[in-house]
């Protein structure tokens, strides 16, 4: 089981935890929704749940409860800069089997 971050993903995630001061890591999750099953769901993590799996990478602890692993086993996490208004998470899935059109949702 793995899931890993990007050098970019990383200083970002860094970077954000230092502007919140507070926070164990990054939680990334799924949820049902969307046209095709399943969205991923990423939050800052304060806890560690007994239902949770936590992976460092790059330093940076990633927290995934046990529900959702299976779905985001062997994910990496990029963040991407188009320009300063078009910035954000990038997730390559090895797992995804379909997504919609908009990238908002997929299945497995």
């Amino acid at each position: 089981m793995s899931i890993n971050l990007t050098e970019n993903a990383a200083d970002h995630v860094k970077k954000m935890l230092e502007q919140r001061q507070h926070g164990i890591g990054l939680r990334l999750g799924t949820k049902k929704s969307g046209c095709t099953g399943f969205a991923y769901v990423v939050d800052y993590a304060d806890t560690v749940e007994e239902n949770d799996r936590v992976f460092d990478s790059r330093g940076i602890k990633v927290v995934v409860d046990t529900r959702s692993l299976p779905m985001l086993d062997g994910l990496t996490l990029d963040f991407v800069r188009e320009n300063v208004l078009n910035e954000g998470f990038e997730f390559i899935n090895p797992n995804v089997k379909e997504q919609c059109g908009c990238g908002e949702s997929f299945n497995v």
